[in-house]
């Protein structure tokens, strides 16, 4: 089962019948949608239904695709590369996505009103490691039929890799979150040191944060502006995104994390100003643990790039012990496919980071301005003001300012970072001081451009 089309344009023009979609005819609410091999999409999967216990392969045809006048069909037998789940998400006469498997171990979802942006994997193994990063992949899947009138639709996988293999359970109720409920159980061949449990792609080019990194007429371009963390100490933590010009890598220590995920905060037009990406639409994903996972870190890697193309972001949790061969490790979370960010009523949260060179003369000596707005979804800012409270590992924080936004209904924090000879500065902001309601933790690191 060879790839046919050998590139983008090609691949976009073989198209799948919508009419031989499964179960399209029996109103379900669910129907199933195949796609081919071809273009990046090489290597073949096995995509069976379960109906009353029993498994069925599905065989794709010729006559299932419909190709461009340029084009031929892809020859039989038609291998499949992933599969779509189509579903009355957003009007109950009309069946629109709602999740797609394609591609090694890779996954997407949105919500109602939503369009695609940050993917999901089954698995990352030695992400940013300079042997080389590899993918796991899912080589099979079932699909079990839904009783009429089901609200969830169970999907099962085998995940295959030269390091691992692993069995995948996903409970997809899509909505207003759609929320798919995921069980993992990996079966190691050798220790996985370096591996990756419910990662999450995206990208993120521009930003209030990076303005001058690329030359383009949006201002703001991203699928994510942050990463989110609650961790098992219940304090949340907002860490700006970067489109950084080297590699970087953080880590985020803790124990038994209730929650990351990357956030798209920003949800006005204005700010992207892009009538075809939508970048307003795309969904924030948070990752919910359904059970204790212990000692690890949350990882981030930002990776530079020129174009929004490329997905630049991953973040996931890696467990402080390697995984050992020779038994199970499972491991429960819940994926929220959401608009707002999780927990933004259990306290002050950050809206907006910017960050530019300061004014003269503070310009000529190096510095950088930041500056930060909180508010408070359910209660105004409390008289006195908080006190804001900067840190920084190298280098020198000054003329810190926290005063009232008017325009937002919350706080503004300023100050200034003299990053003298360093290379790179961690920051950390905290506000103190906001009555029984405690603020998001600011992070963020500073390198050099």
């Amino acid at each position: 089962m060879p790839a046919h089309a050998s590139t983008y344009d090609a691949y976009r023009n073989i198209r799948f019948r919508s009419e031989r979609a499964i179960w399209r005819s029996e109103d379900l609410g669910f129907e199933i949608h195949l796609l081919p091999l071809g273009w990046l999409f090489k290597d073949p999967i096995e995509l069976h239904t379960v109906e009353a216990g029993m498994a069925h392969r599905v065989l794709a045809t010729t006559d299932m695709f419909k190709v461009g006048a340029d084009e031929t069909p892809p020859p039989e037998p038609v291998g499949l590369s992933g599969f779509r789940i189509n579903g009355p998400i957003n009007r109950r006469d009309k069946y629109d996505e709602i999740i797609v498997f394609q591609g090694a171990s890779y996954f997407r979802a949105v919500s109602r009103g939503q369009v695609y942006g940050t993917s999901t994997r089954g698995l990352a193994i030695d992400t940013a490691e300079p042997k080389g990063e590899e993918f796991p992949a899912f080589r099979k899947f079932w699909v079990e039929k839904p009783r009429p009138g089901a609200t969830s639709l169970l999907v099962h996988a085998l995940l295959d890799s030269p390091s691992t293999t692993g069995a995948y359970r996903f409970d997809i109720r899509p909505g207003s979150p759609t929320v798919v409920s995921v069980e993992a159980t990996l079966f190691p061949r050798v220790p996985l040191t370096h591996v990756g449990i419910a990662p999450l792609t995206s990208m993120h080019l521009l930003s209030p944060m990076w303005g001058d990194r690329v030359s383009d007429f949006r201002s703001t371009v991203h699928d994510a502006d942050g990463l989110m963390i609650e961790n098992g100490r219940g304090e949340r933590i907002w860490r700006p995104l970067a489109n950084p010009r080297t590699l970087q890598i953080s880590s985020f220590s803790d124990n038994n994390p209730r929650g990351f995920g990357l956030m798209q905060r920003e949800r006005a037009f204005a700010a992207y100003q892009d009538l075809e990406a939508r970048y307003e639409r795309r969904p924030s994903v948070w990752v919910e643990p359904s059970s204790d996972w212990g000692m690890g870190s949350v990882i981030l890697v930002e990776i530079p790039t020129d174009e929004e193309i490329h997905d630049n972001i991953v973040t996931f949790w890696r467990p402080a012990a390697p995984l050992e061969p020779g038994r199970a490790h499972t491991f429960n979370y819940r994926l929220l496919w959401v608009d707002r960010s999780p927990k933004r009523d259990s306290g002050p949260w950050v809206q907006q980071s910017r960050s530019g060179l300061a004014n003269a003369p503070d310009r000529k000596a190096g510095k950088i301005r930041f500056v930060v707005d909180y508010v408070d979804s359910s209660q105004a800012v409390p008289e006195p003001l908080p006190r804001a409270v900067v840190s920084v590992n190298r280098g020198v924080a000054s003329s810190v300012v926290l005063q009232p936004n008017e325009e937002s209904g919350g706080v503004r924090t300023s100050f200034l970072l003299d990053p003298q000879k360093a290379e790179s500065v961690e920051l950390r902001l905290e506000l103190k001081g906001w009555g029984s309601r405690e603020p998001e933790v600011w992070l963020y690191r500073w390198t050099k451009r």
